[in-house]
């Protein structure tokens, strides 16, 4: 007796959504506002600079541009006049990325150190109150900026960084009143809570967008321990991206991709490519590619990107 040849079944609709292809999406931080400037010799300062990074960066597969701006002596920046530059050039460009400004810049505050430490307080303290913080985001309307979701010690001084919950609330708030997306981070697990808190409160819409900030100290640290906490914490239709600082950029990058986050590379938080070689921003978006494809995964442009978490494109 023949028998027909066998059809290959088709997988059922839970098993398309099981094999379904992971798509990621690749964040690059082109300068930051560290003390990095006389550390790296091409570390971006000027608007052009930043603004041709992230363009840079853009064109070897970042969705999103994240952006500070600093002085002409490399010290970080809150004018206004460079985050326009900034926003005009890549706007003006023929490349398209997602603009992410900062917003933590005017929370730092350095204890005094004599018996008072309030006085005098350190020459590095740069305090400015909640809404102050956002004037460059209600001015030039980037579609997504930054909300430091809490207070957090930094290294080994007296350096703080402050962000209370009522300055995070008023921040979010108005955030949401002018459309931009806050890209909530979180620096330690306290911070990830309060960051839902402000989702859960009505402060925050849809989907929540994360990033998980690793290895600065004394934060999280930079493991796959710490990166799968924190990720858990997420609520299921929220958005995360996370990254470590230093030699482990790549290895937490990776360590995102097989927890189903997304990923940040960037020199505001590695300089190197590998070993005493200096990294532009677009080689390290390059290598992060590189590790996302061969992981299996694709990389979201920007357009993609938008669509995914609900962005309201204002130019």
């Amino acid at each position: 007796i023949r028998r027909p040849p066998r059809s290959t079944p088709k997988p059922s609709s839970a098993a398309s959504d099981v094999y379904k292809r992971q798509e990621v999406i690749i964040s690059c931080a082109v300068t930051g506002s560290g003390d990095t400037a006389g550390k790296h010799p091409e570390l971006p300062i000027t608007p052009k600079q930043i603004a041709d990074a992230s363009i840079e960066a853009a064109k070897a597969g970042a969705a999103i541009a994240h952006v500070h701006v600093r002085e002409p002596d490399g010290k970080p920046s809150r004018n206004l006049s460079y985050y326009k530059e900034v926003a005009d050039r890549i706007r003006s460009s023929d490349t398209d990325v997602v603009l992410n400004f900062t917003t933590g810049m005017g929370g730092d505050f350095e204890v005094g150190t004599g018996k008072d430490p309030l006085n005098p307080v350190g020459a590095n303290t740069d305090m400015i109150d909640a809404l102050s913080r956002l004037e460059h985001v209600e001015e030039l309307l980037p579609e997504i900026c930054t909300l430091d979701c809490g207070s957090l010690n930094f290294g080994d001084s007296n350096m703080t960084f402050i962000h209370t919950p009522i300055q995070l609330r008023t921040a979010a708030k108005k955030m949401q009143e002018l459309g931009v997306k806050p890209e909530m981070e979180a620096f330690e697990m306290g911070h990830l809570w309060f960051a839902n808190q402000l989702y859960k409160e009505g402060l925050i819409d849809g989907p929540p967008f994360y990033q998980i900030c690793l290895g600065i100290p004394w934060g999280s640290p930079a493991t796959t321990s710490a990166m799968k906490a924190m990720a858990e914490m997420v609520p299921s239709e929220g958005v995360w991206s996370g990254f470590g600082i230093g030699r482990s950029q790549m290895p937490m990058a990776a360590q995102a991709v097989i927890l189903g986050g997304n990923v940040r590379v960037g020199l505001e938080d590695n300089l190197y490519l590998k070993k005493g070689v200096f990294a532009s921003n677009a080689q390290l978006v390059e290598k992060a590619r590189c590790i996302v494809e061969d992981m299996g995964a694709s990389i979201l442009s920007p357009q993609q990107t938008r669509e995914k978490l609900k962005l309201k494109k204002h130019f």
